[in-house]
This record gives structure tokens, sequence and C-alpha cells, in this order.
């Protein structure tokens, strides 16, 4: 036994000093790194996409409520395909209706409705460029000025605001954007990718 022992210890250590073994390792763990990172490199491509795209809080701070001046509002903000409309209000006491069309949208007419929504934090995805129109579905509330026009452009226009933008609706959309999960998986994998690297070479 003690000499199976010495037989199995011998072996093991040569073939931990062995240079081709060594390469071998080497080369497996290069492979796996190299996998990993590409692996990344193809998820952060994916979420820059989703990073890209803005939430634009309808009213700024103020928020889906008859005090907001929509107009304003819309006429500060440049609405790009992939942007999201986040429709924040108190439910029970406001909805959100999707208006059949400009005529629709000018008499308040809320019985052609594309779409309706209640549920107070209500997210609306532009999916391809062209105008929307939406007024709150509560009696009156339309006629009093809570609806609003969205015209939306190509991912790739380079349009700005045709007025500067109030500093409210600024900063929300700004947080909404930073505080996105696509933001926070890139924060949390990059250091993740130099840390692999780092151990790679560290053992190389």
């Amino acid at each position: 036994m003690l000499l199976v022992y010495m037989q199995f210890t011998r072996v093991k250590s040569f073939n931990s000093f062995n240079p081709s073994s060594r390469e071998k390792k080497k080369k497996s763990m290069g492979s796996i790194v190299v996998g990993v990172m590409v692996m990344v490199v193809v998820m952060l491509g994916m979420l820059s996409k989703e990073a890209m795209a803005t939430q634009h809080v309808v009213g700024g701070s103020q928020g889906w409520d008859e005090s907001t001046d929509f107009k304003s509002w819309a006429s500060s903000q440049t609405f790009k395909v992939g942007d999201q409309l986040v429709f924040k209000y108190t439910t029970g006491l406001h909805s959100v209706v999707e208006l059949a069309g400009e005529s629709a949208y000018k008499s308040c007419d809320t019985s052609t409705a594309l779409d309706s929504k209640s549920g107070g934090n209500d997210v609306i995805k532009l999916t391809k460029p062209g105008t929307r129109y939406f007024a709150c579905g509560t009696a009156g509330h339309c006629g009093q000025g809570m609806k609003v026009k969205i015209t939306t452009v190509a991912a790739s226009s380079t349009d700005t605001p045709s007025s500067s933008s109030s500093s409210s609706s600024s900063s929300t959309t700004s947080t909404e954007a930073a505080s996105s999960p696509a933001n926070r998986v890139e924060v949390f994998v990059a250091p993740l990718l130099l840390v692999l690297a780092f151990r790679f070479f560290a053992r190389v």
C-alpha cells in the first residue's frame, strides 16, 4: 500500500510540474474565459439596446393629472421607437384611454377607444413611428385638458425637443432611464468580467 501511495504521489507531482500538463490547463482555462467574455459581450450588447430606450413619465413630476400642461410637456420631449410612456396616477380617479385618431382627440370621443388601462402605473411601449393619442377616461377630464398627443420618431433620429424641457420633467426622465434594469445589470457584469480576466492572467 505504501508503494502504491508513493507511486501515486510521484505521478501527481509529475503532472503538476509537467509543462505539457500546465500548458493544456492554461489553454483550457483560456478557452473558458474567452467563452465567458464572449457571452458577456453579447449579453451587454443586447442590454444596451434596452438601456438606450427612455421611459417618459407622462406629465413629469406632476404625473397624469388635470393640473398638468400636457401640451408643453410633450413638446419638451423626443419620443423614439423603443421608448416607453409611463402613466402614473391615482387608481379609481383617473384612467388611460388610447383614442382612435386626431378627430377623437380633438372632440374627446372615448367611445371608439383602441385600448384602456386603469392600473395607476401603466406602461405603454412606442413600437413604431407615428402619432398616438391618449386621454383620461373619467368623464369630463379629457375636456379639462387631460389628454396628450405623442409623436414618435425612428430610433436613429437625432431630433431634439422644439422647446426647452422643464427641470422636473427632465430629471424624472433621466432618473427613470438611469435606474433601468439594463443599466443595473451592466454595472454588475462589467466588474465581474474584469475579475475573471484578472484571475486568469494572474494564474498564467
